[in-house]
């Protein structure tokens, strides 16, 4: 859990970061409220978000989602992760990848990609540390 602890006078204030909104989706399009970045395929965790780089860990639609892929949102210390497959779900999640998160306790969501924006929205909503990887197009 990633918290920051400020002493004033002898108050604490305790903060915790939520994980950000998927603010908008279209076809090779997303946007996270509070980035400018317009991504491609994105990855999210309470505090942040960035572009997923397939190059990054050789990833490719067939074998698919590689444990490598989600380390950095694991290392959030996210509790649910949600694998958004593509506007057709091309992208393949092989059953290494869901043995991987289960094995470190996290729950896994595996949905195709505008299902998977309303799921992960809506588990932030509620204050759920969630994360995800999301492929916008095919």
């Amino acid at each position: 859990m990633l918290s920051i602890k400020y002493p004033f006078s002898r108050l604490w204030f305790h903060f915790v970061m939520s994980s950000p909104e998927i603010a908008s989706l279209s076809w090779g399009q997303m946007k996270v409220k509070g980035c400018s970045t317009t991504y491609k395929d994105c990855k999210v965790w309470p505090g942040g978000s960035r572009t997923w780089d397939w190059r990054e860990t050789g990833t490719n639609h067939s074998p698919g989602v590689q444990p490598a892929d989600l380390e950095e949102v694991v290392k959030k210390g996210v509790k649910t992760v949600v694998i958004g497959r593509g506007m057709s779900e091309a992208l393949q999640v092989p059953a290494s990848t869901v043995d991987y998160l289960k094995k470190n306790g996290i729950d896994v969501l595996v949905l195709q990609t505008e299902k998977a924006v309303a799921e992960y929205n809506a588990l932030a909503a509620q204050g759920v540390r969630v994360g995800g990887v999301f492929h916008s197009t095919c």
